[in-house]
Protein backbone atom coordinates (compact mmCIF):
# COMPACT_ATOMS: atom_id res chain seq x y z
CA UNK A 1 0.00 0.00 0.00
CA UNK A 2 0.99 3.24 -0.73
CA UNK A 3 1.32 5.80 2.44
CA UNK A 4 -0.83 8.60 2.31
CA UNK A 5 1.22 11.87 2.12
CA UNK A 6 0.65 13.52 5.71
CA UNK A 7 -0.99 16.69 6.10
CA UNK A 8 -0.66 19.33 9.19
CA UNK A 9 -3.27 19.96 11.54
CA UNK A 10 -2.92 23.52 11.28
CA UNK A 11 -2.66 23.53 7.59
CA UNK A 12 -6.24 24.51 5.24
CA UNK A 13 -7.59 21.60 3.02
CA UNK A 14 -8.31 23.61 -0.06
CA UNK A 15 -7.51 26.60 -1.70
CA UNK A 16 -10.29 28.47 -0.79
CA UNK A 17 -9.17 27.45 2.75
CA UNK A 18 -6.08 29.16 2.27
CA UNK A 19 -6.97 32.12 1.06
CA UNK A 20 -9.41 32.84 3.91
CA UNK A 21 -6.50 32.32 6.16
CA UNK A 22 -4.35 34.27 4.18
CA UNK A 23 -6.90 37.24 3.45
CA UNK A 24 -7.25 36.96 7.87
CA UNK A 25 -3.54 37.55 8.22
CA UNK A 26 -3.32 40.21 5.90
CA UNK A 27 -6.42 41.93 7.30
CA UNK A 28 -4.63 41.08 11.71
CA UNK A 29 -1.37 42.34 10.11
CA UNK A 30 -2.92 45.79 8.45
CA UNK A 31 -5.08 46.36 11.70
CA UNK A 32 -2.00 45.69 14.12
CA UNK A 33 -0.15 48.41 11.75
CA UNK A 34 -2.69 50.41 12.44
CA UNK A 35 -3.11 50.45 16.02
CA UNK A 36 0.69 51.38 16.04
CA UNK A 37 0.74 53.95 13.88
CA UNK A 38 -2.12 55.87 16.12
CA UNK A 39 -0.46 54.91 19.03
CA UNK A 40 3.18 56.01 17.71
CA UNK A 41 0.95 59.08 16.91
CA UNK A 42 -0.46 59.20 20.58
CA UNK A 43 3.38 60.33 22.02
CA UNK A 44 3.90 63.05 19.29
CA UNK A 45 2.47 65.67 20.69
CA UNK A 46 3.09 65.57 25.06
CA UNK A 47 6.12 67.28 24.98
CA UNK A 48 4.63 70.61 23.60
CA UNK A 49 1.13 70.34 25.60
CA UNK A 50 2.67 69.17 29.13
CA UNK A 51 4.97 72.03 29.15
CA UNK A 52 2.44 74.66 28.23
CA UNK A 53 0.18 74.16 31.28
CA UNK A 54 3.56 73.50 33.64
CA UNK A 55 5.05 76.58 32.17
CA UNK A 56 4.45 79.48 34.95
CA UNK A 57 5.64 76.58 37.44
CA UNK A 58 8.73 76.06 35.70
CA UNK A 59 9.85 79.53 35.42
CA UNK A 60 9.08 79.99 39.00
CA UNK A 61 11.25 77.61 40.30
CA UNK A 62 14.26 77.87 37.85
CA UNK A 63 14.25 81.54 37.24
CA UNK A 64 13.49 82.14 33.68
CA UNK A 65 12.32 85.15 31.67
CA UNK A 66 9.92 85.47 29.12
CA UNK A 67 12.32 85.23 26.42
CA UNK A 68 13.89 82.08 27.87
CA UNK A 69 10.87 80.65 28.24
CA UNK A 70 10.19 81.50 24.58
CA UNK A 71 13.59 79.89 23.62
CA UNK A 72 12.23 76.52 25.51
CA UNK A 73 8.74 76.09 23.67
CA UNK A 74 10.34 77.25 20.44
CA UNK A 75 13.32 75.11 20.72
CA UNK A 76 11.31 71.64 20.08
CA UNK A 77 9.74 73.23 17.15
CA UNK A 78 12.96 74.76 15.39
CA UNK A 79 14.19 70.83 15.65
CA UNK A 80 11.03 69.57 13.96
CA UNK A 81 12.25 71.88 11.18
CA UNK A 82 16.69 70.38 11.23
CA UNK A 83 15.70 67.00 11.83
CA UNK A 84 12.87 66.23 9.02
CA UNK A 85 15.01 66.74 5.77
CA UNK A 86 16.86 63.28 7.10
CA UNK A 87 14.65 61.38 7.43
CA UNK A 88 13.20 60.16 3.76
CA UNK A 89 17.08 59.52 3.71
CA UNK A 90 17.26 57.36 6.92
CA UNK A 91 13.61 55.44 5.90
CA UNK A 92 15.54 54.36 2.43
CA UNK A 93 18.62 53.06 4.19
CA UNK A 94 17.30 51.34 7.40
CA UNK A 95 13.45 51.07 6.98
CA UNK A 96 10.48 52.95 7.91
CA UNK A 97 9.91 50.60 10.60
CA UNK A 98 13.01 51.10 12.93
CA UNK A 99 13.28 54.36 12.19
CA UNK A 100 9.97 55.35 13.92
CA UNK A 101 11.19 52.80 16.69
CA UNK A 102 14.24 54.84 16.63
CA UNK A 103 11.48 58.21 17.07
CA UNK A 104 9.70 56.26 19.90
CA UNK A 105 13.55 56.01 21.70
CA UNK A 106 14.15 59.80 21.17
CA UNK A 107 10.95 60.69 22.88
CA UNK A 108 10.69 58.63 25.96
CA UNK A 109 14.58 59.53 26.36
CA UNK A 110 13.95 63.25 25.91
CA UNK A 111 10.95 63.03 28.00
CA UNK A 112 12.70 61.97 30.96
CA UNK A 113 15.52 64.15 30.62
CA UNK A 114 12.81 67.11 31.32
CA UNK A 115 12.16 65.71 34.68
CA UNK A 116 15.42 66.98 36.27
CA UNK A 117 15.53 70.30 37.83
CA UNK A 118 18.24 71.77 35.53
CA UNK A 119 17.37 74.34 32.92
CA UNK A 120 20.11 72.91 30.84
CA UNK A 121 18.28 68.92 31.15
CA UNK A 122 15.01 71.20 30.01
CA UNK A 123 17.17 72.38 26.45
CA UNK A 124 18.75 68.98 26.06
CA UNK A 125 15.58 66.42 26.79
CA UNK A 126 12.93 68.74 24.82
CA UNK A 127 16.22 68.79 21.42
CA UNK A 128 16.04 65.09 21.58
CA UNK A 129 12.43 64.44 21.97
CA UNK A 130 11.97 66.78 19.19
CA UNK A 131 14.31 65.27 17.26
CA UNK A 132 12.52 62.05 17.75
CA UNK A 133 9.22 63.87 16.54
CA UNK A 134 9.84 65.44 13.49
CA UNK A 135 11.01 61.91 12.25
CA UNK A 136 7.59 60.62 13.16
CA UNK A 137 5.96 63.75 11.87
CA UNK A 138 7.54 62.99 8.52
CA UNK A 139 7.10 59.23 8.29
CA UNK A 140 3.36 58.87 9.07
CA UNK A 141 1.98 59.92 6.12
CA UNK A 142 4.17 58.04 3.73
CA UNK A 143 3.40 54.99 5.52
CA UNK A 144 -0.61 55.87 5.45
CA UNK A 145 0.24 56.84 1.72
CA UNK A 146 2.30 53.19 1.16
CA UNK A 147 0.26 50.31 3.43
CA UNK A 148 -3.44 52.73 3.19
CA UNK A 149 -3.56 53.77 -0.30
CA UNK A 150 -7.28 52.95 -0.47
CA UNK A 151 -7.91 54.57 2.95
CA UNK A 152 -5.76 57.71 2.92
CA UNK A 153 -8.71 59.91 4.35
CA UNK A 154 -9.65 57.21 7.30
CA UNK A 155 -6.17 56.89 8.29
CA UNK A 156 -4.96 60.04 8.10
CA UNK A 157 -7.95 61.41 10.28
CA UNK A 158 -7.23 59.26 12.61
CA UNK A 159 -3.79 59.37 12.78
CA UNK A 160 -4.07 63.16 13.67
CA UNK A 161 -6.94 62.80 16.12
CA UNK A 162 -4.48 60.66 17.84
CA UNK A 163 -2.03 63.36 17.60
CA UNK A 164 -4.28 65.96 19.26
CA UNK A 165 -5.52 63.13 21.56
CA UNK A 166 -1.55 63.01 23.11
CA UNK A 167 -2.10 66.99 23.49
CA UNK A 168 -5.13 66.79 25.06
CA UNK A 169 -4.50 63.90 27.14
CA UNK A 170 -1.56 65.67 28.16
CA UNK A 171 -2.70 69.39 28.71
CA UNK A 172 -5.57 68.27 30.89
CA UNK A 173 -3.34 65.71 32.94
CA UNK A 174 -0.11 67.42 33.52
CA UNK A 175 -0.98 69.61 36.13
CA UNK A 176 -3.24 67.31 38.16
CA UNK A 177 -0.25 65.01 37.67
CA UNK A 178 2.20 67.43 38.96
CA UNK A 179 0.24 68.99 41.89
CA UNK A 180 -0.63 65.33 43.15
CA UNK A 181 3.06 64.77 44.24
CA UNK A 182 4.04 68.41 44.37
CA UNK A 183 6.64 68.48 41.62
CA UNK A 184 6.17 70.19 37.63
CA UNK A 185 9.62 67.29 37.13
CA UNK A 186 6.83 64.21 37.30
CA UNK A 187 4.52 66.27 35.19
CA UNK A 188 6.60 66.63 32.58
CA UNK A 189 8.95 63.50 32.54
CA UNK A 190 5.57 61.38 33.55
CA UNK A 191 4.73 61.10 29.27
CA UNK A 192 8.14 59.16 28.93
CA UNK A 193 6.18 56.19 30.02
CA UNK A 194 3.81 55.58 27.38
CA UNK A 195 6.67 56.57 24.93
CA UNK A 196 8.52 53.52 26.01
CA UNK A 197 5.38 51.17 26.44
CA UNK A 198 5.11 51.67 22.44
CA UNK A 199 8.71 51.57 21.91
CA UNK A 200 8.70 47.82 23.12
CA UNK A 201 4.94 46.85 21.77
CA UNK A 202 7.18 47.78 18.20
CA UNK A 203 10.49 46.25 18.70
CA UNK A 204 9.17 43.09 16.86
CA UNK A 205 7.55 44.19 14.37
CA UNK A 206 9.91 46.71 13.58
CA UNK A 207 12.78 44.15 13.42
CA UNK A 208 11.03 41.69 11.18
CA UNK A 209 9.96 44.44 8.95
CA UNK A 210 12.85 46.36 8.44
CA UNK A 211 15.10 45.75 5.15
CA UNK A 212 18.47 47.95 5.58
CA UNK A 213 20.25 48.72 2.35
CA UNK A 214 17.46 47.70 0.62
CA UNK A 215 16.60 51.36 -0.87
CA UNK A 216 20.40 52.37 -1.24
CA UNK A 217 20.16 51.93 -5.20
CA UNK A 218 17.37 54.54 -5.43
CA UNK A 219 17.70 57.51 -6.77
CA UNK A 220 17.38 61.00 -4.48
CA UNK A 221 13.71 62.60 -5.23
CA UNK A 222 14.71 66.83 -5.36
CA UNK A 223 11.47 69.13 -4.70
CA UNK A 224 12.69 72.38 -4.26
CA UNK A 225 12.31 73.61 -7.97
CA UNK A 226 8.77 72.88 -7.13
CA UNK A 227 6.27 76.06 -6.80
CA UNK A 228 3.52 73.97 -5.89
CA UNK A 229 5.69 71.87 -2.87
CA UNK A 230 6.98 75.67 -1.88
CA UNK A 231 3.17 76.45 -1.07
CA UNK A 232 2.27 73.20 0.87
CA UNK A 233 5.76 73.65 2.54
CA UNK A 234 4.65 76.93 3.57
CA UNK A 235 0.88 76.23 4.50
CA UNK A 236 2.21 73.42 6.73
CA UNK A 237 4.74 75.99 8.44
CA UNK A 238 2.15 79.01 8.93
CA UNK A 239 -0.48 76.20 10.25
CA UNK A 240 1.90 75.25 12.51
CA UNK A 241 3.26 78.28 13.87
CA UNK A 242 -0.57 78.67 14.79
CA UNK A 243 -0.95 75.48 16.57
CA UNK A 244 2.42 75.90 18.57
CA UNK A 245 1.84 79.21 19.93
CA UNK A 246 -1.90 77.10 20.96
CA UNK A 247 0.09 74.22 22.67
CA UNK A 248 2.49 76.35 23.88
CA UNK A 249 0.97 79.36 24.68
CA UNK A 250 -2.62 78.91 25.09
CA UNK A 251 -2.53 78.07 28.66
CA UNK A 252 -0.33 81.42 30.02
CA UNK A 253 -2.63 83.59 27.97
CA UNK A 254 -5.84 81.95 29.38
CA UNK A 255 -3.96 82.62 33.20
CA UNK A 256 -2.80 85.96 32.06
CA UNK A 257 -6.91 86.54 31.11
CA UNK A 258 -7.19 85.42 35.08
CA UNK A 259 -7.67 81.98 35.31
CA UNK A 260 -6.00 79.67 37.21
CA UNK A 261 -3.86 76.46 36.23
CA UNK A 262 -6.16 73.84 36.66
CA UNK A 263 -9.05 75.90 34.51
CA UNK A 264 -6.70 77.04 31.77
CA UNK A 265 -5.32 73.75 31.20
CA UNK A 266 -8.95 72.12 31.32
CA UNK A 267 -9.76 74.73 28.48
CA UNK A 268 -6.31 73.66 26.50
CA UNK A 269 -7.76 70.00 26.70
CA UNK A 270 -11.53 70.86 25.83
CA UNK A 271 -9.52 72.97 22.74
CA UNK A 272 -7.63 69.74 21.55
CA UNK A 273 -10.31 67.68 22.07
CA UNK A 274 -12.21 69.45 19.14
CA UNK A 275 -9.32 69.52 17.21
CA UNK A 276 -9.50 65.39 17.88
CA UNK A 277 -13.15 65.64 16.69
CA UNK A 278 -12.49 67.78 13.71
CA UNK A 279 -8.89 65.86 12.60
CA UNK A 280 -11.72 62.79 12.06
CA UNK A 281 -14.16 64.93 9.74
CA UNK A 282 -12.28 67.03 7.94
CA UNK A 283 -9.99 64.54 5.76
CA UNK A 284 -12.51 62.21 4.68
CA UNK A 285 -14.95 65.56 3.32
CA UNK A 286 -12.14 67.15 1.98
CA UNK A 287 -10.63 64.50 -0.21
CA UNK A 288 -14.05 64.20 -1.95
CA UNK A 289 -13.36 67.59 -3.53
CA UNK A 290 -10.95 68.04 -6.61
CA UNK A 291 -9.76 71.20 -4.79
CA UNK A 292 -9.30 72.10 -1.26
CA UNK A 293 -8.30 75.38 -1.71
CA UNK A 294 -11.82 76.71 0.04
CA UNK A 295 -11.30 74.53 2.89
CA UNK A 296 -7.57 75.51 3.67
CA UNK A 297 -8.58 79.14 3.54
CA UNK A 298 -11.95 79.36 6.15
CA UNK A 299 -9.68 77.01 8.90
CA UNK A 300 -6.95 78.98 8.65
CA UNK A 301 -9.19 81.73 8.95
CA UNK A 302 -11.35 80.89 11.73
CA UNK A 303 -8.01 79.38 13.81
CA UNK A 304 -6.21 82.76 13.71
CA UNK A 305 -9.81 84.82 14.63
CA UNK A 306 -10.46 82.46 17.54
CA UNK A 307 -6.81 82.53 18.89
CA UNK A 308 -6.85 86.52 18.44
CA UNK A 309 -10.30 86.11 20.06
CA UNK A 310 -8.58 84.62 23.37
CA UNK A 311 -6.78 88.05 23.88
CA UNK A 312 -9.12 90.57 22.86
CA UNK A 313 -11.87 88.81 23.27
CA UNK A 314 -14.49 89.64 27.00
CA UNK A 315 -13.74 87.13 29.79
CA UNK A 316 -17.53 85.64 29.31
CA UNK A 317 -16.48 84.92 25.70
CA UNK A 318 -13.28 82.86 26.98
CA UNK A 319 -14.96 79.43 26.59
CA UNK A 320 -16.26 79.85 22.74
CA UNK A 321 -13.27 81.63 21.72
CA UNK A 322 -11.56 78.37 22.87
CA UNK A 323 -13.73 76.03 21.53
CA UNK A 324 -13.80 77.74 17.94
CA UNK A 325 -9.96 77.87 18.04
CA UNK A 326 -10.45 73.83 18.77
CA UNK A 327 -12.26 73.42 15.50
CA UNK A 328 -10.42 75.82 13.18
CA UNK A 329 -7.19 74.19 14.08
CA UNK A 330 -8.06 70.73 14.34
CA UNK A 331 -9.30 71.36 10.98
CA UNK A 332 -6.55 73.37 9.78
CA UNK A 333 -4.29 70.57 11.02
CA UNK A 334 -5.92 67.62 8.98
CA UNK A 335 -6.11 69.96 5.84
CA UNK A 336 -2.76 70.36 6.37
CA UNK A 337 -1.59 66.36 6.48
CA UNK A 338 -3.82 65.66 4.00
CA UNK A 339 -3.08 68.29 1.39
CA UNK A 340 0.77 66.51 1.80
CA UNK A 341 -0.79 63.24 0.75
CA UNK A 342 -3.22 64.23 -2.04
CA UNK A 343 -0.45 66.37 -3.39
CA UNK A 344 2.10 63.09 -3.70
CA UNK A 345 1.60 60.84 -6.49
CA UNK A 346 3.43 57.96 -4.63
CA UNK A 347 5.04 57.16 -1.07
CA UNK A 348 8.47 58.17 -2.02
CA UNK A 349 7.22 61.76 -3.09
CA UNK A 350 4.97 61.83 0.11
CA UNK A 351 8.04 61.40 2.31
CA UNK A 352 9.93 63.88 0.01
CA UNK A 353 7.39 66.27 0.38
CA UNK A 354 6.57 65.46 4.04
CA UNK A 355 9.95 66.28 4.82
CA UNK A 356 10.16 69.59 2.67
CA UNK A 357 7.17 70.83 3.92
CA UNK A 358 7.87 69.94 8.06
CA UNK A 359 11.60 70.91 7.19
CA UNK A 360 10.95 74.50 5.59
CA UNK A 361 7.75 74.34 7.79
CA UNK A 362 8.47 73.92 11.16
CA UNK A 363 11.65 76.12 10.71
CA UNK A 364 9.13 78.99 9.95
CA UNK A 365 7.03 77.75 12.72
CA UNK A 366 9.21 78.10 15.51
CA UNK A 367 9.11 82.00 14.92
CA UNK A 368 5.33 81.92 16.07
CA UNK A 369 5.90 80.78 19.83
CA UNK A 370 9.44 82.76 20.06
CA UNK A 371 7.90 85.77 19.29
CA UNK A 372 5.20 85.31 21.75
CA UNK A 373 7.44 84.83 24.60
CA UNK A 374 9.65 87.99 23.24
CA UNK A 375 6.88 90.03 23.17
CA UNK A 376 5.64 89.14 26.70
CA UNK A 377 9.08 89.64 28.09
CA UNK A 378 9.82 92.80 26.43
CA UNK A 379 5.86 94.23 27.13
CA UNK A 380 4.73 92.52 30.02
CA UNK A 381 1.70 91.54 28.00
CA UNK A 382 0.15 89.53 25.87
CA UNK A 383 -1.62 91.76 23.45
CA UNK A 384 0.84 92.87 21.13
CA UNK A 385 0.40 88.74 20.17
CA UNK A 386 -2.99 89.60 18.86
CA UNK A 387 -0.75 91.30 15.73
CA UNK A 388 1.27 88.24 15.30
CA UNK A 389 -1.71 85.52 15.17
CA UNK A 390 -3.62 87.93 12.73
CA UNK A 391 -0.75 87.75 10.46
CA UNK A 392 -0.30 84.38 10.49
CA UNK A 393 -3.57 83.24 9.61
CA UNK A 394 -3.51 85.87 6.41
CA UNK A 395 -0.64 84.48 4.98
CA UNK A 396 -1.61 80.71 6.05
CA UNK A 397 -4.30 81.85 3.89
CA UNK A 398 -2.51 82.83 1.02
CA UNK A 399 -0.42 79.32 0.85
CA UNK A 400 -3.40 77.51 1.42
CA UNK A 401 -5.06 78.47 -1.47
CA UNK A 402 -2.27 77.76 -3.70
CA UNK A 403 -1.54 74.16 -1.41
CA UNK A 404 -5.13 73.24 -2.40
CA UNK A 405 -5.33 73.05 -6.11
CA UNK A 406 -5.89 69.68 -7.88
CA UNK A 407 -2.18 68.93 -9.04
CA UNK A 408 0.69 66.51 -8.23
CA UNK A 409 4.09 67.84 -7.26
CA UNK A 410 6.79 67.15 -9.73
CA UNK A 411 10.26 65.94 -8.38
CA UNK A 412 13.36 65.36 -9.94
CA UNK A 413 15.20 62.12 -9.89
CA UNK A 414 18.68 62.44 -9.05
CA UNK A 415 21.60 60.06 -8.74
CA UNK A 416 22.90 58.99 -5.32
CA UNK A 417 26.88 59.98 -5.36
Amino acid sequence: MTAKPSVRADTPADPASRSVVATSAKVSGSLFLGVCLLLIAFNLRPLFASLSVLLPEIAQALHISGTVAGYLTTLPVLCLGVFAPLTPSLADRYGVERVLLIVLVLIGVGTALRAFDMVTALFVGSALAGAGIAMGNVLLPSVVKRDFPDRVALMTGLFTMSLCGGAATAAALSVPLAQKVDSWQFGLGFWALPAFAVALLWLPYSLRSAKPGSARKLPNLKLLHDGLAWQVACFMGLQSALAYCVLGWMAPILRWRGLDGVTAGFYVSASIILQVVTCLLVPPLAARLRSQSLFNVGLAALAAAALLGLIVAPPAWLPAMVLLQGVGQGGLFAIAMTVIILRSPDARVAARLSGMSQAIGYVLAAFGPMLVGVLFSATGSHAMSGWLFAGIGVAAMLSGWGAGRPLFVKPREVART
